[in-house]
């Protein structure tokens, strides 16, 4: 399946009590994605359904998962939950309308 191509950087900032981090380097890792990631995040951010920060967290969150759910369709793991998530998309797709 051909793919778009991330990379994919998480920073630990601070912990809950506000501390500085500890964590000597940031998580990097590369994912593909069937859509344009960076396009739905726009999308999202442009619906004001929810603060920016929040809607690109939502957005970049639910394609990795999805994508990952994708690839392996067949596992069990994914069995149960597969057609809530379905749902789940389809509802957001249609806006808060």
């Amino acid at each position: 399946m051909k793919q778009h191509r991330y990379r994919i950087t998480v920073e630990h900032l601070a912990d809950i009590q506000g501390n500085p981090s500890t964590w000597p380097e940031p998580l990097r890792f590369e994912a593909g994605n069937h859509d344009d990631v960076l396009a739905i995040v726009e999308r999202m951010r442009q619906s004001g359904d929810l603060p920016p920060d929040s809607a690109t967290a939502l957005a970049v969150g639910l394609k990795l998962f999805g994508e990952v759910m994708l690839e392996n369709r067949g596992h069990p793991l994914f069995e149960e939950f597969a057609p809530h998530f379905r749902g789940f998309m389809q509802r957001l797709k249609q806006g808060s309308g």
